[in-house]
C-alpha cells in the first residue's frame, strides 16, 4: 500500500478528531504531558511563527511551484535557466534547502540577514535573462514576476495554515498577509507594490489569475515536475501519486486547466481525506518531529550566516 492509499485510509478514521471535534486521546494525557516540549499540543501554540514552521506546512509545494511557473516568463525563466548549480532537477536537494532558507530568512530573518540573501540571490538571478532572439522575453530582476511568485508563496502559506488549523481569524490573516509581503521586498519589489489588504490581494489575484499561460516548453517541465522524474526512479513511484494528488489538490481549476491535469470528485473526496489526516498528525506529532525541517533550515541558515558563507 502507498503513502497515498495509507492516508487515505486513515483520513477514513480520523476525520473527526483531526477537524478538532474530539481529540481520541484526551483521556489519557496528563496535563504534564500537554505543556511538555514533545507534547505540546498546537492549540496551545498561538504564536504564528510556530504555527508556520511545522513540516506539514509544506504539503501545498508542489502546487506552488506550477502556480509560480504559470506566468509565461517565470515559467520560461526556469525551465531554461542556465543556472544548473539551482537546478531543481540536477540538484534537487540543494534547491529545497535554498528555498526554505529563502522563506525562513524572508520571514523571520533580521535586516541584515535578509540583504546577505538579496545578495546571493541577485548572483543567482544575474544569469536567468533571456537572450535576444529567444521566443520569450524574461528577467529575473522583474519586479512584476517577483511579486507573483511573492503573491504565490503568500496564497501557499494560506493554504497550508488552513489545512493544519483551519480558516484564519481576521488578526492571524491580516498578519500573514503583512508578514508575506517580505516574499517579494527582499528581493526588487518595493513594498508599494505589494498589496495593502486582503481586499487588494484579491483583486491582484484575480487579475493575475486571467495573464495565466503555459507554453509547451514549460509545460513539459511541470508534468515532469509534478511526476517527480527528477527523483531516482523507486522513489519516484512511491510518492508519485501522493504528489499527484496533493498538487491537483491545492492547485485551482485555472491552473489545473492550462497543465490539462483531470480532477474528478474521487479525487477530491481523496484529497480533503489526506488534508484530515494532515491536521491530526500536526495536533499529536511531537514539537521537535512535527517542526522538521523548519528546525534544521533555521540551524543550517542561521550556521551559514555565522560563517558567512552563501546562503544560495
Amino acid at each position: 500500500m502507498g503513502p497515498t492509499n495509507v492516508l487515505v485510509a486513515l483520513g477514513r478514521g480520523v476525520g473527526d478528531c483531526a477537524w478538532g471535534l474530539k481529540y481520541p486521546y484526551d483521556d489519557g494525557v496528563t496535563s504534564a504531558m500537554k505543556t511538555s516540549l514533545f507534547w505540546r499540543r498546537q492549540e496551545e501554540a498561538n504564536d504564528l511563527e510556530v504555527r508556520l514552521t511545522r513540516g506539514l506546512m509544506l504539503a501545498p509545494a508542489a502546487a506552488n511551484v506550477v502556480m509560480q511557473l504559470s506566468q509565461r516568463g517565470v515559467g520560461r525563466g526556469v525551465a531554461e535557466s542556465r543556472v544548473t548549480s539551482g537546478s531543481l532537477v540536477k540538484r534537487p536537494l540543494k534547491r529545497t534547502r535554498t528555498t526554505l532558507a529563502y522563506v525562513w530568512v524572508a520571514l523571520y530573518g533580521t535586516d541584515d540577514d535578509r540583504a546577505q540573501m538579496r545578495r546571493n540571490v541577485d548572483a543567482q538571478h544575474r544569469h536567468v535573462r533571456s537572450r535576444p532572439g529567444d521566443e520569450v522575453t524574461y528577467d529575473a530582476y522583474d519586479s512584476d514576476l517577483q511579486l507573483w511568485v511573492a503573491a504565490c508563496m503568500y496564497v501557499g502559506s494560506l493554504q497550508g495554515y488552513e489545512t493544519l488549523y483551519g480558516p484564519p481569524n481576521n488578526e492571524v490573516a491580516d498578519e500573514l498577509l503583512t508578514r508575506c509581503s517580505r516574499f517579494a521586498t527582499t528581493l526588487q519589489v518595493p513594498a508599494s507594490k505589494w498589496p495593502v489588504d486582503r481586499s487588494a490581494f484579491a483583486t491582484y489575484w484575480s487579475t493575475s489569475l486571467s495573464h495565466v499561460q503555459v507554453d509547451e516548453v514549460t509545460r513539459s517541465y511541470l508534468r515532469d515536475f509534478v511526476d517527480l522524474r527528477f527523483l531516482p526512479r523507486p522513489l519516484r513511484a512511491t510518492l508519485r501519486p501522493l504528489n499527484r494528488l496533493l498538487t491537483g489538490g491545492y492547485l485551482d481549476e485555472t491552473f489545473r486547466d492550462v497543465l490539462a491535469m483531470t480532477w474528478s470528485r474521487r479525487d477530491q473526496r481523496r484529497f480533503d481525506r489526506v488534508c484530515a489526516v494532515m491536521k491530526w498528525l500536526n495536533r499529536v506529532t511531537p514539537a521537535p518531529l512535527a517542526a522538521f525541517p523548519w528546525n534544521l533550515v533555521r540551524y543550517d541558515t542561521r550556521r551559514r550566516l555565522a560563517r558567512h558563507r552563501s546562503l544560495v
